[in-house]
């Protein structure tokens, strides 16, 4: 048994002060009854055996002054009786403890100094003392001190040893008992350094209205994750995660509209169910910055504070808002792949600049091809800066801008998966890049919380495009506002209502359509238990394609989240 865990089970608050204090005039009585000592002498309870309940008694008692340790912190060993400031030479009790601390230091007090000798002393706590005594004496026998035990020692602690034989016993089957699970979630636990997090989401999802009811029809679909998160010092973490699914979204009067109506679990699929590597980052502190390391899948949403409490969920899936739209501002979905980024946070606490920061990262979406105009730094990346203000703990506020580049045929707003071209967000006109183009935008993100039942937060993006052919310049805009009720019927649930415009452009050459695809949507996160949540939501498509000759869609939603 280790000796080790036995004394951190046995070493509880004034058991061995009290026990060992007691040993002398316990054994110096006769008999070998179930009685300790009177409570006269030693200021203790007399405790009378029963064998019935003994094991179950043992446990509490055991747990009771383990726990009441715990409260008090851990002990102090003392080696001198004066540093107990509520023991004096004129105590009665002062040369025995003088002995007990002093020659064979098998005394701990509290952490306060204090030793608490008039405490009720039970019999099990007594057996705990007295085993504790004897791992001091195996001690000092072992260390060629034997000198300082005496014979009369020995045989009192022999005695005392037989005497309490049934207690010993019980609290070292515990202990044992203790151990052997342990050493079995040891040998069979996963990792020490990682912790897996899954995420499984069913949606049943369908769109009404003319010709989109008619051209699609009721799904089933589905996504899964398994985040594997690392951690080497308990402040970083890795985050190595498999994702396979099925999802993708619906087309829209005859898949003339981009990434309109698109829902977070139907971005990121691989199609078929396929299992794949979609996120490979690693997050450290350094110094006061955080530092953010993408070799794969990496989004600017991850480091970067998107303020859209509530809609947003860091995992892109199953507990925000329903649609891609509403989750962030678009102008975070530029760029996505490998890269770094840091986030470094600006004043020590107090005025408006105590919980600011300033956030830099750079993305590239073909990082490991080593071919011509691609790589880390020659093929399609984007590069972000922002400015986060806080003020208080109601409202944050962020500038937000972003450089980008795409080879051609890319897209703006760029997705990990396929369920639409290669489109996370907006119409086509916002998205399609026919040759090589950069890109500067600009974006502002709010968030205010007047209270801990209501949320209001939106952005406004604006999108300069310069390409490098005729006709490719193009502008782009977008912005949205959300009102979320949290904990609405139950803590836990949401309530959100979104409204806003998709990412759009007027007058591109090539293109029809010059009016304005409004987005509303809402849903109902409804918590079933912490890891079960079911969220019914509405999406209202107006103009879809940018054209009011288009039939408006909606597009209802029952999601399902599964999270372990």
């Amino acid at each position: 048994m280790s000796n080790l865990l036995w004394k951190s089970l046995v070493v509880s608050p004034a058991v061995l002060g009290a026990t060992l204090l007691v040993s002398t005039t316990a054994i110096a009585a006769p008999n070998t009854t179930t009685q300790v000592s009177s409570a006269k002498q030693a200021g203790v309870t007399e405790v009378a055996q029963q064998p019935e309940v003994l094991a179950q008694t043992t446990i509490d008692q055991v747990n009771r002054y383990s726990n009441e340790g715990n409260q008090n912190n851990s002990q102090s060993q003392v080696t001198s009786v004066s540093q107990f400031s509520d023991v004096q030479p004129t105590d009665w009790a002062f040369q025995a403890l003088q002995s007990l601390v002093e020659r064979y230091g098998c005394i701990a007090g509290y952490p306060n100094a204090t030793y608490r000798g008039n405490r009720a002393l039970t019999r099990y706590e007594f057996a705990a003392g007295l085993n504790a005594c004897l791992d001091r004496v195996n001690e000092l026998i072992a260390t060629a001190t034997a000198d300082l035990v005496t014979k009369q020692d020995l045989a009192t602690l022999q005695r005392l040893q037989e005497e309490f034989s049934a207690e010993l016993a019980t609290l070292r089957g515990r202990v044992d008992s203790l151990e052997a699970r342990t050493a079995e979630l040891e040998a069979n636990q996963f990792s020490t350094t990682t912790k897996l997090v899954g995420e499984a989401i069913f949606g049943v999802t369908d769109v009404f209205g003319g010709n989109n009811g008619n051209n699609n029809n009721t799904v089933f679909q589905d996504r899964v994750r398994l985040d594997l998160q690392t951690s080497f010092t308990g402040r970083d973490v890795l985050h190595t995660r498999l994702a396979a699914g099925n999802a993708q979204s619906f087309a829209l009067n005859g898949n003339n509209v981009g990434a309109e109506g698109t829902q977070t679990f139907q971005v990121g699929n691989t199609g078929s169910n396929a299992v794949s590597i979609d996120r490979l980052t690693y997050e450290v502190p350094i110094g006061p910055a955080n530092v953010y390391i993408a070799a794969s899948g990496g989004q600017h949403s991850h480091y970067a504070a998107v303020n859209n409490p509530y809609f947003f969920d860091k995992t892109d899936g199953g507990n925000g808002a329903l649609s891609t739209f509403a989750s962030e501002s678009p102008i975070y979905r530029i760029g996505r792949g490998a890269g770094i980024a840091v986030n470094l946070p600006l004043g020590k606490g107090g005025g408006i600049l105590g919980n600011s920061s300033i956030t830099a990262g750079y993305l590239a979406s073909q990082a490991n091809n080593p071919g011509l105009n691609t790589g880390l730094t020659n093929g399609d990346y984007a590069a972000l800066g922002q400015l986060n203000f806080s003020v208080g703990d109601r409202v944050a506020l962020a500038a937000t801008y972003v450089h980008g580049y795409n080879a051609a045929g890319g897209s703006l707003f760029n997705s990990t998966s396929t369920t639409n071209g290669t489109f996370a967000v907006g119409t086509n006109q916002a998205n399609t890049l026919i040759n090589a183009s950069s890109s500067n935008s600009y974006g502002v993100e709010a968030a205010f919380r007047p209270s801990e039942k209501l949320s209001v937060s939106g952005f406004v993006s604006y999108h300069e495009v310069t390409g490098f052919g005729a006709n490719d310049d193009f502008n782009a805009w977008s912005y949205g506002l959300g009102v979320a009720l949290p904990d609405l019927g139950k803590k836990g649930n949401v309530l959100g209502i979104f409204a806003g415009a998709e990412p759009y452009s007027f007058n591109r050459v090539g293109f029809t359509g010059n009016n304005i695809p409004y987005h509303f949507e809402g849903f109902y996160k409804y918590r079933v238990s912490d890891n079960i949540s079911i969220t019914p939501g509405v999406i209202w498509l107006t103009s879809p394609g940018q054209s009011n000759t288009n039939d408006d869609a909606i597009i209802g939603t029952l999601r399902t989240t599964f999270t372990f």
